[in-house]
């Protein structure tokens, strides 16, 4: 087997990537597929940590556009997490993998409160540990969440699973002539205000030069292969020389 290039990650799901075909909620076959492409990664010795969205159930910004008061529709969002986060711990332990569940709020009877030493010793011990429950804050997304958990354990990069190849320079979904951006700097991706991950997470991410690969989860394998240093998807970092991989006008170059 080829050597590790990353020997500890996060991954950040979203919620709507559990949905499947489905319109809302957690479809068992994608559940399915997604522990057992995670099993695959944690079986070649990678640690993995995981934090997951949870718009399939509830998203506290659409819910606050409807006149729900913010933090309130925020914290029925985290909540939202913790369910996708139970349900996912549960399908990677019917494959056999060991998982923990943190939430950054208290709920002591389902999960354990998040402790980033713990975190780090279940790591460790080859287990997988799911961070749910956002930061604990309103008005912060679980991208910002990812960003901040990744830093908290090193993790040596970020892994943020779609249902596209990577960042294009517009909605590959509206505008069939999207340009696919393989390389792009935080700050290009910040000054162009590209959907692929918020503001506040880019941000971060630039501040501790924490590098980002944006991918298609539907595509299997793909995060064993980031995993072993091939190029998948789309890859955010502070490396401006990368000629001819952009796709667009680079202001850091």
């Amino acid at each position: 087997m080829k050597p590790l290039r990353y020997s500890r990650i996060l991954l950040k799901l979203s919620g709507e990537a559990l949905m499947g075909d489905q319109g809302f909620g957690i479809s068992p076959n994608m559940i399915g597929y997604v522990a057992e492409e995670i099993r695959s990664v944690a079986e070649m010795g990678t640690q993995i940590a995981i934090v997951v969205g949870g718009g399939n159930i509830f998203r506290g910004i659409k819910a606050s556009s409807y006149g729900m008061e913010r933090t309130a529709a925020d914290h029925m969002g985290m909540l939202a997490t913790v369910i996708n986060s139970i349900a996912l711990q549960a399908a990677l332990e019917k494959q056999g993998i060991q998982t923990r569940v943190q939430t950054a709020i208290s709920m002591h009877e389902v999960a354990e409160p998040y402790i980033r030493r713990r975190a780090v010793r279940h790591l460790e011990k080859g287990r997988v540990v799911i961070f749910a429950a956002g930061t604990g804050n309103p008005y912060f997304t679980t991208d910002t969440a990812a960003v901040l958990r990744a830093q908290e354990i090193q993790a040596e990069i970020l892994l943020k699973a779609t249902k596209v190849d990577g960042v294009y320079d517009a909605d590959p979904v509206l505008h069939i002539n999207a340009n696919f951006v393989k390389h792009i700097t935080y700050m290009t991706a910040l000054e162009k205000q590209l959907k692929v991950m918020d503001m506040t997470a880019i941000s971060l991410a630039m501040d501790n030069r924490l590098p980002l690969v944006i991918f298609n989860l539907t595509t299997g394998g793909n995060i064993a292969r980031v995993v072993l240093g091939e190029t998948v998807g789309s890859r955010i970092d502070n490396d401006p020389d990368n000629p001819g991989k952009t796709g667009l006008s680079d202001p850091t170059a």
